[in-house]
């Protein structure tokens, strides 16, 4: 006979009301302390806690003090490895071949875990100098396009969460090493609205990114350019490659929201 206790109410309640929070956070995209409270049938202090508590393990993200409760990353992640790493590359997939056919370039789709990125499909380039496919492929984040494109869509709040430290390894000397050189990265990324790395993760290869978001606008995942640094030697130089890349990712943001 086992002597491990059963659960008591209290904490089968808890469990419960945290569980009913996370199922009115994936139906509304948005749930305030007071909405909560009332949901529950509990007091707003105890509505706050479970939030709080589940904000500190990524499932849930508050962009503002005060502000309603949207999901998190963690959600997005469980989601995606239960049963959206196949639809995405399902959907994504005729899209990055036609980037490819555009670009002649190796076009890639990558998720953020942790404080890296994974690439989950590609199709490569036909140009005998090029890219090989890099599925299965785990990079720092800040060290590739795809993974800095995802970061400059995060929130500030939950990019400081991942980064408390804001120390950044780095793989070549070209890999950005300073939390404040990165941030400025990420500002201009949301300012032309794709990521460029040059060399930074591996020698001797570059690459242009673009986030793909869902519905609440949330990143979901990047699709990039990944080209030999000989053809991508310098920033100025993923212009062309970018408006291409662009065109393709709102079409494919269009099918995977709808």
């Amino acid at each position: 006979m086992s002597n491990t206790a059963a659960p008591g109410p209290a904490v089968t309640s808890s469990v419960d009301n945290a569980l009913r929070l996370l199922e009115l956070i994936g139906e509304r995209q948005a749930l305030r302390v007071s909405d909560a409270a009332v949901e529950l049938g509990v007091a707003p202090s105890t509505a706050h806690r479970l939030l709080n508590a589940l904000r500190r393990r990524g499932f849930v993200l508050q962009e503002k003090p005060n502000g309603a409760y949207r999901p998190g990353p963690v959600l997005n992640e469980i989601g995606l490895a239960a049963i959206g790493r196949v639809d995405i590359r399902q959907v994504a997939r005729p899209v990055l071949e036609e980037v490819r056919d555009r670009t002649q370039e190796t076009v890639s789709l990558s998720l953020l875990e942790g404080r890296n990125v994974r690439f989950i499909d590609c199709v490569e380039s036909p140009r005998s100098v090029r890219v090989g496919d890099r599925t299965g492929v785990v990079m720092p984040a800040h060290c590739t396009a795809a993974g800095k494109a995802i970061m400059a869509a995060m929130p500030a709040a939950e990019l400081a969460r991942r980064f408390t430290d804001q120390d950044l390894a780095t793989r070549t000397e070209f890999s950005v090493s300073d939390w404040p050189a990165l941030e400025a990265e990420l500002e201009e990324i949301r300012r032309t609205g794709y990521a460029v790395n040059v060399e930074e993760g591996e020698r001797g290869i570059s690459a242009v990114a673009a986030v793909l978001r869902d519905r609440a606008a949330t990143p979901l995942a990047s699709m990039a350019v990944v080209v030999p640094a000989l053809r991508l030697g310098s920033r100025p130089d993923a212009a062309k490659l970018a408006t291409d890349l662009l065109a393709a990712r709102d079409a494919l943001q269009e099918r995977l929201q709808g």
